[in-house]
Order: structure tokens, then sequence, then C-alpha cells
């Protein structure tokens, strides 16, 4: 057997135990095989075959595994089309809601990015509110919160320096807007977003929010029933008329089943698409 073969046979028996699906991996098992394999040499093991008798003999090294398995694909204004809707459209749309019937020089909506790595995501919605003339024309703020597992993440967030590549989708003129020379990002953007360390799957802010952006994370690498969990609990945070934005090439546990995407389960409310083709829903009435 191949050493593919026998990491595509470990991971198969470990990732449900960590409540993940394989089908989630098949495009990124190379990056975490690699991952496992380093640390297989650490320990000094003879395989995975040894690896997996170590889990089975040391529970504590399930949290170490958990972290090899974290996949990080990033960058600012990631799915363009999906920031324009979100800039051009929803957001407005939001503002306009917030703010019916009463007569206010700025809006304020909670966003949240669930799964927000080292911060590209966040920051991107904190340089629209602060660049976009949509955004600022219609006296929209953002207060914006983002989690994630990693430590390590977090604090490269916090800091905000980013390669140059990262930066290559964002609008003209937004990098010399924002970014030093260095491209360290402006203090005042940094300071617009609050970081919290939390895994999705054990722990989420309070809320509500207007806007949830859950990418790339939960329906991708989550099973079956942790990704019906993990949406009750993202629709149970969001107001009514709120938006769940997931991943380019994600759905709904609800659609994968053939079905109407579902809201929290009751039926009193539920989540429906804005626009055919977009990963992009707001959660209606019944």
């Amino acid at each position: 057997m191949s050493a593919r073969a026998r990491c595509t046979a470990f991971l198969r028996w470990a990732l449900p135990r960590l409540g993940m699906r394989w089908a989630g991996f098949r495009k990124v098992r190379g990056q975490v095989c690699k991952r496992i394999s380093r640390r297989i040499q650490e320990l000094g093991l003879g395989g995975f075959d040894a690896y997996r008798r170590h889990l089975e003999g040391h529970p504590e090294e399930w949290a170490v595994l958990d972290g090899l398995c974290r996949v990080t694909i990033t960058r600012f204004h990631r799915d363009r089309g999906v920031f324009e809707l979100l800039r051009e459209e929803v957001l407005p749309a939001l503002a306009e809601r917030e703010g019916e019937g009463e007569r206010k020089r700025e809006v304020l909506l909670r966003a949240w990015s669930a799964g927000c790595a080292s911060g590209e995501e966040p920051y991107t919605l904190a340089l629209a509110e602060r660049l976009d003339p949509t955004l600022t024309s219609r006296g929209i703020r953002l207060h914006i919160t983002a989690t994630d597992a990693d430590p390590h993440l977090l604090a490269r967030a916090r800091r905000g320096r980013y390669p140059m590549g990262a930066l290559r989708d964002l609008p003209a003129g937004w990098v010399e807007e924002s970014f030093t020379s260095e491209m360290e990002l402006d203090p005042e953007i940094r300071e617009a977003v609050v970081f919290l360390e939390q895994d999705l799957r054990y722990e989420m802010p309070d809320g509500p929010f207007h806007l949830i952006l859950c990418r790339n994370l939960a329906f991708t690498y989550f099973d079956e029933a942790l990704r019906r969990e993990t949406l009750e609990r993202l629709t149970a945070r969001l107001v009514l008329g709120g938006v769940l934005v997931l991943g380019a090439h994600e759905t709904l546990p609800a659609e994968e089943a053939g079905s109407a995407p579902a809201g929290d389960g009751s039926g009193a409310a539920r989540l429906r698409r804005i626009r055919p083709g977009e990963p992009v829903y707001r959660l209606e009435g019944g």
C-alpha cells in the first residue's frame, strides 16, 4: 500500500472521530498528510498504523491531530462576486431594514466571521465599511466579530501584516489607502475587528447578528450531524432578515438532501437564497 493510500485509510478512520467527513478533505489531503507524517516522525513512530495505536492509548493526542487537520486557504476579497453582492445589495438592504421608520445618520450592523483564520475575511468587511462609497454614503457602520480555533492564526490576524499575494483581489486603491509599504494594515482598520479564540464546533458568540460569514469550514469539513447542528446554531444567532454566507462551493444540509433550506428546525423561519447560484441566504419568516 502506498503512503498516500495509508494516509487516506487513516483519515477515513480518524476524521469521523473528530466530527469531520472524508469527502471534504479529498482535495487538501496532501497538505494534511504531510503534517501528520511530520508528527509521526516527531513521535518516533513507524507509520500511520502505529500513530493510530498511539491515539488509542493517548487520548490527549487527538487535540494535536485536530490541529493538524485544520485547512487554511484565505485571502482578502476571496470570491469577489460574493463581496460585491454584500457591498452593493445585501448590506444596504440590511441597513434600510434596520433603520426603517427612523432618521439616523448612522446604522449599526453586527457581523460575524466564523473561522476567520488570519483575518483576511473580517478585515475585508472593515475595509469596505471605510472605503466603499455605497456603504459610506448610507452611514453603514459594522461591528465585526471574528472567531477561530487557532491561536497562532489569530495572532497573525491581530498583527495585520500580509504578503502582497493575499491582497491581489482587493478593489483598486484599497491597498494604497489602508496598507503601509510593508503591507501592514492601518491600525484603525485593525481596531474595527474583535478577534476571539473559539472553536465553532463547541462555542459561538452570542449574537444576534445581521450578517454571518461561515465559509469553507462547517459545510465543507464537518460531518452531516455536525453540519445540521451548526446550521441550527448559526440560524439562532441571526436576526430575522439577517444573512448567512457560505463558501462558493458549499450548500446547506437541507439542499444536499434535495429539499428547501431550513432555518432553526422550528418551521418559524427559513433560509432562502438571495440569488440563484450564490451561496448567500436570508432568514425569512415562515
